[in-house]
């Protein structure tokens, strides 16, 4: 198995300390117009010489730079001559290897937090108000700054809240300047990117494109391809990205799996092929998908079932395209993927992170793969790949689409996959999609997730007589990458009709219930 990735320009590495927010942190750089990727704390020198980076970025994280079994990081690297932006956990690992201090000073700091500029703030916090509030979260802290630096900003109980080293453009912040709670922390990011380590904000969804036709093109020469088409964003970007590359070389391949939302296959086969023109085969493999599924309840082995036996549909289609082009002597050898970036990451790819789930298309997928993946998104994130699809010229309504995850309704039920639950799911799902897009909120809400609770029953009364239905979860949720979310505050009178007409029309179901969990601790998905 092959795998088509990367791209032409230089990055920004994003060390992960094991960072709740080391994920933000890459995109964050991708905001300025910089091209980011994540690497684990053990990367070496060499490693990162082979990637050539145009600067490196240090995560935070949970654990103290002094205590036992601490993240650590090759101080080496600190000598490459590379300009070095750390960041709360990272700031005190770079302080700590070039000289300075670290301790626990036995006072805290979490949350909102005013600090303040010394002197003109160095070229980080050049141009940002005398007085501004950030965003902290540390017990230990940097005591002394490092031989050669300067102390660029303090807080109450901080005095070395931020230094910095014109001479070596190596730069700190206690506080997280990625996340939206300090006020000034994207023009920090922005000010080590541009102006320390004098990179160009020429990062964007039109060089992306240009880059990746190029390399689709030198991959695939004049063999065939077949593109995994599920209707969504990320595959019907990557597919329009793939055919523009090589054309009629592609066929679109839509599995009909039985797992999928009211009126869905209808839609993909009206909607995309008429604003793509790409060729597209729809199977009928519901029987299969179901058959492999029955009795199995964990969510795990529901994800890598499904993406063996989407595999496997799709080597069947390879043999029969094969046939087809025989007269050609044309190989069929590529499967496109929409494959993104917190893909990877959750499936436990990106970083040497946890895996949290193996989503279909990267921890589901056989050992024994017998096609060479393109993937022309793995390394981008939502946004990123919709702005691409605008650029590329598909509809807004598939664009802005709302995800909905290859496995489909089966990890949405919680129990078995079986007809009667995908049924009561079906219905149950397209009445508050259609209360959410009457009400305007298809915009408001990055994604709603309707579950069932197969393994659970409630007592309930329903025309003066006893029930014992399934509960119905809604899971209304609002993010930027899917790598954090908050759960959405849908209004009550929303909420109420579709909790009505739910109980009302789908008999087997006697209760609706609300998710409010963030991201984290919950996923947005619940299996």
């Amino acid at each position: 198995m092959a795998e088509q990735t990367g791209t032409a320009h230089r990055p920004v590495l994003v060390v992960d300390f094991g960072a709740q927010y080391a994920q933000l942190i890459a995109r964050r750089v991708r905001e300025a117009g910089v091209y980011s990727e994540l690497v684990p704390h053990t990367i070496s020198a060499a490693e990162v010489a082979e990637k050539q980076p145009l600067g490196i970025v240090l995560s935070g994280g949970p654990s103290s730079v002094y205590e036992e079994g601490a993240p650590q990081f090759d101080d080496s690297i600190f000598d490459m001559g590379i300009p070095v932006l750390g960041i709360c956990y990272g700031f005190q690992v770079m302080a700590r290897a070039l000289g300075g201090t670290v301790g626990n000073t036995g006072d805290r700091e979490y949350g909102a937090t005013d600090a303040t500029v010394v002197g003109d703030g160095g070229a980080i916090l050049a141009g940002q108000p005398v007085d501004q509030n950030v965003w902290m979260s540390h017990g230990d802290a940097v005591q002394k700054a490092p031989e050669g630096f300067d102390v660029l900003a303090s807080t109450s109980v901080t005095p070395v809240a931020a230094f910095g080293s014109p001479a070596k453009k190596m730069y700190g912040v206690q506080w997280h300047p990625e996340v939206k709670h300090s006020a000034f922390g994207q023009n920090v990011l922005e000010n080590f990117l541009h102006t320390v380590a004098g990179i160009a904000p020429e990062w964007n969804a039109g060089n992306v494109i240009a880059e990746q036709v190029a390399r689709i093109r030198e991959q695939v020469g004049d063999s065939l391809v077949i593109s995994a088409m599920s209707g969504g964003v990320d595959s019907a970007v990557s597919t329009a990205l793939v055919h523009k590359a090589i054309g009629d070389q592609l066929t679109a391949v839509f599995v009909d799996h039985g797992l999928l939302r009211k009126g869905e296959r209808e839609q993909v086969e009206r909607d995309y092929v008429a604003s793509t023109g790409v060729r597209l085969i729809t199977v009928d493999d519901a029987d299969t998908f179901l058959g492999h599924l029955a009795g199995v309840t964990d969510p795990e082995t529901k994800r890598k079932i499904i993406g063996r036996e989407f595999i496997r549909t799709f080597e069947r289609v390879q043999r029969e395209l094969v046939e087809e082009a025989k007269a050609s002597g044309k190989s069929v050898k590529f499967l496109v993927q929409g494959t993104l970036y917190p893909d990877v990451v959750e499936s436990g790819g990106g970083s040497g992170t946890a895996n949290i789930k193996s989503h279909h298309n990267v921890g589901g997928l056989p050992d024994d793969l017998d096609f060479d993946l393109i993937e022309p998104l793995r390394t981008l994130f939502k946004d990123e790949v919709r702005e691409i699809g605008r650029e590329l010229g598909i509809p807004e309504e598939i664009v802005s689409r709302q995800p909905f995850p290859g496995p489909g309704l089966a990890i949405r039920i919680v129990g078995e996959v079986t007809r009667d639950n995908l049924e009561i799911l079906r219905e149950a799902d397209a009445i508050a999609r259609a209360e959410l897009t009457a009400a305007g909120l298809d915009k408001t809400i990055w994604q709603c997730p309707v579950v069932l609770l197969a393994d659970v029953r409630s007592v309930g009364v329903q025309g003066d007589g006893r029930t014992y239905g399934h509960p119905i979860v809604l899971r209304p949720v609002s993010s930027e990458d899917a790598m954090t979310a908050d759960w959405t505050r849908v209004p009550y009178e929303v909420l109420a009709r579709i909790s009505n007409k739910i109980t009302n029309q789908v008999p087997e179901v006697n209760r609706v219930v609300l998710d409010v969990t963030s991201k984290p601790p919950g996923t947005i998905e619940w299996e």
